[in-house]
């Protein structure tokens, strides 16, 4: 993108409208509407409707993940490199909404070939779905430190987004589901999914723009002649021990409710044998975040950050782990049990968006440069080789336990669908309840930091 004149200068700890606080969280909203309907429904629709293997699909989301390894830093370093008169961040979403809702379509789009062109069709489109989607994501996820140094001011805006975020879910969880029965009932099924995505993706693109216009960066690099390169990576995983802890608590964080999310589909149709509730149970994933998300705030003044985290991650193993325990008939059981693990997994998974500034700023103490694009590329990578958890391990399960598809499914399958719903997630989440307690940034440090950096930009 050309050098110009960057934007003027606006009150770096200004407070945020709440326009502008909703236009922001419009441009989560329209990344998860695309991005949860892909991780949710992908894997369903390539081994129900398009006919490709589960060995196939899950072999395909991890070599889509190693792509994103190489692919995510370089956007990021180009992020960080960028200087427009639209600012650092916002021009991207200006540019890449409309191709991202284009490669949403084509995703679920299928074409009459082949089997091997079958899969090769899938690679190019679900790579080119992922690599727009880090031109997206990461300047977009970025704009939350640009915005404001106001620590209140980043928890609520970061509380609006996640608002937001889930509130994509809420629309993924129902009106997905709803409208390819919809269609399905005038079309053919892969017509259906079609004309589902086109309107998914549609619909995210004019928020990406809605982002766009009613957003402005403010906080500018102290050492703004800083020259970014690819190599910094490797320092900031050096120095930066808050970002690697963050890092590897977002693919856990990621990983267990893209896993429950995909799995669940399966778990809802054969084990419980309830067709008609896959998309109640899908909502009550997300229904939740309404309730304990505006709490946020309050609760990280009253509890403390690792406190929050703690609590919140005990609280979803207690509710994943009781899926062993209720038998499937016991319907009413199971709703709640799935509503107890998601306030518990909605709410560690919106504070740790709140904690990624803190990362920037303790990376730009102790290396003298302000990285905002290059490590949430980083973030961005590691949420979704979380994400790709999703496709992977329940992929890899219904394989190894013989499930076949469109068919009343053997007790070995059943078992395994199980296990992938209850035990696996509760694994990860009690890894992530580890790791987290490494994160080692209080409020009192984080002051220190500040009050630093702005004696070296002084």
């Amino acid at each position: 993108m050309p050098s110009v004149q960057p934007q003027p200068s606006l009150k770096e700890n200004s407070k945020l409208g709440m326009r502008e606080k909703i236009g922001y969280a419009s441009g989560d909203l329209a990344s998860n509407l695309i991005y949860q309907t892909t991780s949710i429904y992908l894997l369903f629709f390539y081994t129900n409707i398009y006919g490709i293997s589960p060995g196939a699909a899950a072999t395909m989301f991890l070599v889509v993940r190693l792509i994103d390894a190489i692919s995510d830093p370089l956007v990021g370093s180009l992020v960080d490199r960028t200087n427009t008169r639209f600012g650092r961040f916002r021009p991207y979403l200006l540019f890449w909404a409309i191709p991202f809702a284009g490669l949403a379509f084509l995703c679920f789009t299928t074409p009459d070939f082949t089997e091997g062109g079958k899969l090769i069709y899938a690679y190019v489109t679900y790579i080119g779905l992922s690599i727009v989607y880090t031109f997206v994501n990461v300047p977009y996820a970025a704009l939350t430190p640009a915005l404001t140094k106001n620590s209140n001011e980043i928890v609520s805006l970061t509380s609006v987004r996640m608002i937001f975020a889930n509130l994509g879910g809420v629309i993924v969880a129902y009106f997905v589901p709803f409208l390819s029965n919809y269609f399905g009932e005038i079309a053919s099924p892969t017509r259906s999914w079609q004309l589902t995505m086109g309107i998914i993706g549609l619909v995210g693109a004019l928020l990406l723009l809605f982002c766009f216009f009613s957003t402005k960066e403010r906080v500018k690099p102290v050492n703004n002649d800083a020259k970014i390169k690819f190599t910094d990576i490797f320092e900031q995983f050096a120095k930066n021990r808050p970002l690697v802890v963050l890092s590897i608590f977002f693919v856990l964080i990621f990983g267990v409710n893209s896993i429950s999310n995909s799995i669940g589909v399966y778990y809802v149709t054969y084990n419980l044998g309830r067709e008609d509730l896959v998309g109640l149970y899908a909502l009550l994933g997300s229904l939740p975040a309404f309730l304990c998300i505006p709490l946020i705030p309050w609760l990280n003044r009253k509890l403390g950050k690792k406190a929050l985290l703690n609590l919140s991650l005990i609280l979803s193993i207690v509710g994943t782990l009781s899926l062993l325990l209720i038998p499937p008939t016991m319907i009413e059981l199971i709703l709640i049990s799935r509503v107890v693990t998601a306030i518990g997994t909605l709410t560690a998974g919106a504070f740790m968006w709140a904690l990624i500034p803190e990362t920037i700023e303790y990376g730009e103490y102790v290396t003298g440069k302000r990285l905002s694009g290059l490590i949430y590329s980083l973030i961005g990578f590691f949420f979704k080789c979380g994400m790709a958890l999703g496709g992977a391990i329940p992929g890899l399960v219904l394989s190894q336990f013989g499930f076949v598809a469109n068919q009343a499914q053997s007790s070995q399958a059943l078992f395994g669908i199980l296990i992938g719903t209850a035990l696996i997630p509760a694994i990860v989440l009690a890894l992530a309840l580890v790791n987290i307690n490494f994160y080692n940034i209080d409020d009192k440090k984080l002051s220190q930091i500040r009050a630093a950096l702005k004696e070296r930009a002084a």
